[in-house]
């Protein structure tokens, strides 16, 4: 029986996936893969691999000759070096629009986090400090603009909910689609003239570290920054330059550079920064559906890839 590979997966359960490979003819393995040399050892003699944050290099691809299809959990593939799987013939698939709600959801909470002060007050409540003004000077929403990196899925979403909020919205994206009520501009605007700025496009060579030193100096000195995209869009460490500075109001990540984040990371001290652990995605619902449909798709890419079904 033909094999697949789960490289990595914390999930509690990998049932969903078995169930439907099972039914298409194939054995199913689980591994927890951190390193390239991992998935070599793990995924030598698949078929296909399914892989949550593992790295898939190049190296990885001409070490594994009878892998034919490459799945992700989830939308983004940063983790798969994509033109060496090109060169080899290899099928990618992932899940784009899964949880599309749950992270514009994720997004607008974490906004209205720095821009109503709700974290500070809540600590300072648990501190036994009964004070409104532990949130800062908090501003009406209608006064203030969002501007939003990454006008697809995503980026249009937050934008109709910062809308019905009564924020103002502007967007950078070249390829973004009309939201009615946005207005579309340059990125150095976006970054001068926006109170919050929210990144949600996606990660590739040319959008690492696209908020780097220069660009959160041209951030309106006071705003705030959301990243629930992946943590390579922002130059970490010029952010907590940032920050310490005063430049910048405070931030919002559920993504890092770096996960787990590290117990001495600089970001854990600042106070006016508020971190969830890459948990956007996240709802009942929406797990399930992302497990279930990665599997399909790579049991359709498998199939595709070989008419015959010889597995």
């Amino acid at each position: 029986m033909s094999r697949i590979v789960i490289t990595d997966c914390d999930h509690p359960t990998i049932e969903i996936e078995r169930t439907i490979f099972a039914r298409a003819g194939y054995e199913l393995e689980l591994a927890q893969c951190h390193t390239p040399q991992e998935v070599v050892a793990a995924g030598t003699g698949a078929v296909a691999l399914l892989t949550q944050y593992a790295p898939i290099t190049e190296a990885v691809l001409a070490a594994l000759p009878s892998v034919r299809v490459l799945g992700v959990y989830g939308a983004s593939l940063d983790r798969i070096e994509l033109p060496a799987a090109e060169r080899r013939g290899l099928r990618v698939v992932n899940v784009p629009d899964y949880g599309v709600d749950e992270v514009a959801d994720h997004t607008v909470g974490l906004i209205l986090a720095l821009t109503r002060g709700i974290v500070a007050l809540d600590r300072a409540v648990h501190a036994g400090v009964w004070d409104f003004r532990r949130g800062g000077e908090l501003r009406r929403g209608s006064g203030q603009q969002v501007g939003i990196i990454g006008l697809g899925r995503i980026g249009s979403a937050v934008a109709r909910r910062a809308l019905a909020l009564r924020f103002r919205v502007v967007a950078a994206d070249p390829r973004g689609p009309a939201v009615e009520g946005v207005r579309l501009v340059e990125l150095g605007e976006l970054l001068a003239t926006s109170d919050v700025v929210s990144v949600t496009t996606r990660l590739d060579p040319s959008t690492r570290h696209l908020l780097d030193a220069a660009a959160l100096a041209r951030m309106k000195p006071g705003a705030y920054l959301v990243n629930t995209s992946r943590g390579g869009l922002v130059d970490q460490a010029a952010l907590v330059d940032a920050l310490r500075s005063g430049h910048l109001g405070g931030a919002a990540l559920d993504v890092l550079e770096r996960e787990p984040i590290a117990r001495d990371d600089p970001l854990l001290s600042l106070p006016n920064v508020v971190l969830t652990p890459h948990a956007a995605f996240y709802s009942r619902e929406s797990i399930v559906e992302m497990k279930r449909r990665a599997a399909e798709a790579v049991t359709a890419a498998l199939a595709e890839s070989d008419p015959l079904g010889r597995g």
